[in-house]
């Protein structure tokens, strides 16, 4: 029969269920102890969803739920769901789920004055209150959701970590909020198909041993969503038609960013952008590390005036030279100061005294006001919202690194002392969700720019752009940082980036060490780079050369850290290699520019990933499945990332080994050398020079990738016409983007397209018409070039 309800509901296995349509390949399954609620989701967009038509009928004791393109069928005995395609094959089987009742309790000093231990870490300033109680404040559940996979079955997604593990097949992974670790409720199969779990509370995924299952620490029922979109880019389109449309980010954000840790005031900012402007490389925008408030007032957002009284002034020079600026703010606050004390009067703080209720709307709003008159009005122009996980425990310290299960318990369970154990995983979601409304509310004609370190599902739709934390400098976590960003992209967030070079470069000689830190010689299990002279060892410069190459290619390309400096002029001068190599690929990010904003586009208007795992573009390749460390940096740019020295080692110690690095071609297409343009088929593995001033780049057949010459910043005018730049072989396409750059009309249709196809046969590049308009549109000068 034909159901017109919106759902179904079975009781199945002691349990209920209630299975409900959302699109013809999404699914909800929402599973309960005892009755179903509705209660409000963080991450999922409400929203007026089109009415599906379904058929449903129990038969042979299953319920039998079938759209167009998805059936799942519920035995109505043990509860077991199977997932197939609309023709009965299968795609994966729930093979059973439970809920365990638990006690809530929340932490409070029960009316007596908090003990305070307010500890100064490498990662801040912390307060860790001694005499906290905990108390019952509901009944809950923590669940279990078991699976079956196929047997050559991968799983990838569930955010970033930071052991670099790609499909986590056989693999156990917690997901918690930490320095390092962005978790997100979603995991996707190779098999075509991805689940995302309504679920902000601490979980963790299994696969050792004999059961499959998400574990999921507080919840009131299990509740997940089903997306059958058959391919990645399909999976990732349902993921965000649930939880939101990925903001378009300024322009100038996909430019070179500069920062470190840390410059100390606003006329050194605008010297940096100065002496960039002078040396001809390109830059858009010069970051401000912690530590503008006044000493002693930590988190606050007002400048100390005897460092940055003139930041009005400097801030306006500094957009005069075409560039903008960025500015770190933290969500915890010391006590004594201007804004902790308005948060503590109005009740607004969490109960260590120190963050702010991130949860609670009016907080979000006094957040704003503060950042606002404080650091906004003085002309910065975006935010760097650090350690928003925000809570770290003692985890972050000591010369032992923890065991995996310990620090989940350790980490996770100061989160859960602070907030709502359901939501311990969501505090960064909500502190971007108020940066992100309450500058709309205030300036439509200015993006939203927020860097953060830690995010969660639906954070797209709030213009942050996660970075993957204070990373340390060697060979081994490069690697680890494709992986972790490949997984970030399989995840459905499509804005991730990185520290250009790790964040600590210093292991063993703390007398180097940043973060104000040259006085400890305690060591630490984070601080374990392998360069202690920092630029003044080679074996560091190439590791950075590398580190940048890699980076040139991600969604933001930005450099940072501690320990060393980390502008280009550090690396040497013109004519010397490490320099030259820097400011070739700061060159080239500007060269593609317009590919890269056309990318940016496709991110909000065709929910496109621009950092993409070769599963996205090539399923069927086998070969293709294994590559962790290359990537597709849109639809035609294989990017293969060197990542082991061939010049220097650590001490500047020379390395003896050919110039060359050996690159998979994935099948089913031909591909260009970037740079010699030599063509080679694809399904093999081929051994290419890689010499310091390039890494393996090659080309799709059939692209077209259209590029700017002479750029110094994003949104300047090519002085010469844009180049279509087309690689024969195949047919192909492009789809030309352009806007304003710097505000939201193109919500309300103020931009235009330019369509490319290209015609292998005929040899020739159809240009379409441009269709749409902008204010300051100029009249479109192209140039057709054809590599041979």
């Amino acid at each position: 029969m034909i159901k017109t309800e919106s759902y179904v509901q079975e009781a199945a296995g002691g349990m209920v269920y209630r299975l409900i349509p959302v699109t013809e390949e999404i699914i909800r399954c929402v599973i309960g102890k005892e009755e179903i609620r509705e209660p409000e989701s963080l991450i999922i967009e409400k929203k007026d969803y089109p009415e599906v038509v379904f058929e449903a009928e129990e038969k042979e004791g299953r319920l039998n739920v079938r759209t167009k393109k998805v059936l799942v069928s519920l035995n109505l005995s043990d509860g077991c769901v199977e997932w197939k395609h609309a023709d009965g094959s299968k795609w994966c089987t729930q093979n059973k789920a439970d809920l365990t009742k638990i006690d809530v309790v929340r932490y409070t000093t029960g009316g007596e004055k908090p003990i305070i231990n307010r500890v100064k870490t490498v990662d801040g300033e912390r307060n860790f209150i001694q005499n906290l109680k905990p108390e019952k404040v509901r009944e809950g559940y923590r669940a279990r959701v078991f699976f079956d996979w196929n047997e050559e079955e991968e799983i990838h997604g569930l955010g970033q970590a930071e052991e670099g593990i790609y499909n986590y097949r056989g693999h156990n992974q917690y997901l918690y909020q930490h320095n390092m670790r962005i978790p997100m409720p979603l995991f996707v199969s190779t098999e075509g198909y991805g689940i995302l779990f309504d679920c902000c509370s601490l979980m963790t995924f299994n696969d050792e041993g004999r059961e499959s299952y998400l574990f999921l620490d507080t919840v009131e029922q299990i509740d997940y969503y089903f997306m059958g979109g058959g391919s990645m880019d399909g999976i990732i389109r349902d993921y965000r038609y649930l939880t939101g449309k990925a903001q378009m980010l300024p322009k100038w954000a996909y430019g070179y960013i500069q920062s470190k840790e840390q410059y100390y005031t606003a006329k050194e900012l605008e010297e940096i952008v100065r002496h960039y402007r002078e040396l001809n490389v390109p830059l858009d925008c010069v970051v401000q590390d912690w530590n503008t408030w006044n000493p002693g007032n930590w988190g606050e957002k007002i400048l100390d005036q005897s460092r940055y009284g003139d930041n009005k002034e400097c801030m306006k020079r500094i957009h005069e030279m075409h560039a903008h600026t960025m500015v770190s703010v933290w969500p915890n606050m010391n006590a004594g100061g201007k804004n902790h004390q308005e948060f503590f009067d109005a009740g607004y703080l969490l109960y260590d005294y120190a963050t702010y209720d991130a949860f609670n709307e009016k907080a979000r709003e006094m957040y704003w006001k503060q950042a606002k008159e404080g650091l906004f009005d003085q002309g910065f122009d975006s935010w760097w919202c650090d350690s928003t996980e925000p809570f770290s425990g003692p985890d972050w310290g000591g010369a032992v690194k923890r065991e995996p299960w310990e620090r989940f318990l350790m980490v996770g369970g100061e989160h859960k002392k602070y907030l709502d154990p359901a939501v311990a995983n969501a505090f960064a979601l909500e502190h971007a969700k108020g940066i992100y409304e309450n500058q709309r509310k205030d300036r439509e004609d200015m993006r939203v720019l927020n860097l953060t370190r830690s995010g969660y599902a639906s954070g797209q739709k709030y213009a942050a752009m996660l970075w993957s934390g204070d990373t340390c400098a060697d060979w081994e976590n490069l690697k680890i940082q494709i992986v972790e960003g490949l997984n970030m992209g399989l995840s459905g967030y499509p804005y991730w980036t990185l520290d250009i070079g790790a964040f600590f470069t210093v292991a063993d000689k703390w007398q180097n060490r940043g973060c104000g830190c040259n006085t400890d010689p305690e060591p630490k299990w984070f601080w374990q780079g392998k360069y202690n002279e920092g630029v003044k060892d080679k074996g560091y410069c190439e590791l950075y050369t590398r580190w940048l190459q890699m980076g040139t290619f991600l969604p933001m390309f930005r450099s940072h850290g501690t320990d060393t400096p980390r502008e280009i002029w550090n690396f040497g001068e013109k004519g010397t290699m490490f320099y030259d190599a820097i400011e070739k690929f700061i060159k080239l990010r500007y060269h593609l520019m317009p590919y890269i904003y056309s990318l940016a586009g496709a991110v909000y208007f065709e929910d496109y990933t621009i950092m993409r795992s070769l599963l996205f573009d090539f399923p069927e390749d086998r070969e293709a499945r294994k590559v962790e460390n290359e990537f597709m940096f849109g639809p035609s740019l294989l990017v293969c990332a060197v990542t082991e020295p061939m010049y220097y080692g650590p001490e500047s110690m020379p390395v003896d080994r050919e110039k060359t690095w050996r690159c998979y071609l994935p099948a089913g297409t031909d591909w260009y050398d970037y740079w010699s343009n030599e063509k080679y088929e694809g399904g093999q593995y081929v051994t290419v020079e890689a010499p310091i001033d390039r890494i393996p780049v090659f080309v799709k057949a059939g692209a077209v990738i259209p590029v700017a010459d002479g750029l110094v910043y994003a949104q300047q005018e090519p002085k010469k016409p844009i180049q279509f730049m087309v690689y024969p072989g195949a047919d192909g396409e492009f789809v030309l983007y352009e806007d304003e750059g710097n505000n939201y009309n193109f919500e309300n249709g103020a931009y235009a397209i330019t369509k490319l196809v290209w015609d292998d046969r005929a040899g020739r590049l159809n240009i379409g018409e441009r269709e749409g308009s902008f204010p300051g549109m100029r009249e479109a000068v192209y140039q057709t070039v054809i590599v041979k």
